[in-house]
């Protein structure tokens, strides 16, 4: 007969002792072997955040704003020390008024921006003044000097996504202020112009050894022209189609961990199902449709955000008359790199 060796005294006071050592046996821990994580699939609705990002702009001045007026979207799944929108992706939207200035510093966490509304604003990027108008996605990759600024006459607004809580976890988020409220300019869109995407790049260039990206600022006129351009024979089963915004030397992500994609869902348009080993935040640039993560459907429309948090099975649909776009940044590369990612369509 069986014993039950769970419910001898012998084998309690033996877990009682590994326990006071900060010790656990394996055979004990269910689950560790799933891909388990705290964040849940959700949805921002724009009429929602859009509104208190102008309450901000009445309310908070742009030096009480922690040197950004910015509100972060944060999982219901996740703790609050978690900090995320995803357990690796930090995603917030930024409010800048005309005039105002948003001081220069640096940290050792990466960050794009794809600009929602406005134009003549800039991010100034170790000196590269980057015009931003909207659909453009600005480049600030880790520990690099920048500051914002907006010489238009519109409140601007952008998405800001940064892999803050990746860095958290592994500890080692730094930040450091410029010296002074604003770092020099040395041109305007330097990286524009000496990086097109395309199938040239200038002769004595090097690429960066970390695999971050020459260009600072990717134009949205080139990616809708792009975008548009494509074939249904170009289309993906699972996102219809799409385009990886892509390091212009390497071929690779923009940052070493993260990668931008922007994609378009024709009318009628249902992807199939899959899983992968990577979490996503989406916003929607137009149009309208829905998306089922992990059986939960959510309807999205223009200017709404949701993300898609690690190996949750997802699919779009896209039930209009129009092309819905959707501006996506994702951690796939850092799964990559350590070869650890892996998708499904069970």
């Amino acid at each position: 007969m069986a014993v039950d060796l769970e419910s001898t005294p012998e084998l309690g006071q033996f877990y009682e002792d590994v326990q006071r050592h900060h010790m656990t046996p394996l055979w004990t821990a269910a689950g560790i072997w799933n891909p388990v994580h705290r964040a849940i699939p959700y949805l921002w609705h724009r009429d929602e955040y859009w509104p208190l990002c102008q309450r901000s702009g009445e309310l908070v001045p742009i030096e009480r704003g922690g040197e950004r007026r910015v509100l972060a979207f944060l999982n219901p799944g996740l703790p609050p020390e978690m900090y995320g929108a995803t357990h690796t992706l930090w995603v917030a939207v930024q409010y800048l008024q005309p005039g105002e200035i948003a001081p220069a510093h640096r940290h050792s966490a990466g960050a794009i921006r794809f600009i929602l509304q406005g134009d003549k604003a800039f991010t100034n990027v170790n000196g590269d003044k980057c015009i931003m108008e909207r659909g453009d996605l600005v480049l600030t990759p880790a520990w690099v000097w920048h500051d914002h600024g907006h010489e238009g006459k519109e409140p601007m607004i952008w998405m800001d996504g940064l892999d803050l809580p990746f860095a958290r976890a592994l500890g080692m988020v730094f930040f450091e202020p410029y010296p002074q409220h604003r770092q020099p300019v040395l041109g305007e869109n330097l990286t524009e112009k000496r990086h097109h995407i395309g199938q040239l790049r200038p002769a004595l260039a090097e690429p960066d050894p970390t695999g971050t990206s020459p260009l600072m600022n990717y134009k949205w006129a080139q990616a809708e022209e792009a975008l548009h351009a494509m074939s249904p024979e170009d289309a993906s089963p699972y996102d219809d189609l799409a385009l990886e915004y892509i390091n212009p030397f390497t071929g690779g992500s923009v940052l070493p961990t993260m990668t931008c994609w922007i994609q378009r869902l024709r009318p009628g348009v249902h992807t199939r199902p899959r899983r992968q080993m990577t979490s996503k935040v989406f916003h929607v640039f137009e149009g309208h449709g829905s998306s089922i993560i992990d059986g939960q459907r959510f309807e999205w429309h223009k200017g709404d955000f949701f993300c898609v948090p690690t190996w949750c099975r997802h699919e779009h649909e896209n039930d209009s008359s129009a092309d819905a776009v959707l501006f996506s940044v994702q951690d796939t590369p850092i799964f990559q790199k350590l070869g650890l990612y892996r998708e499904s369509d069970e």
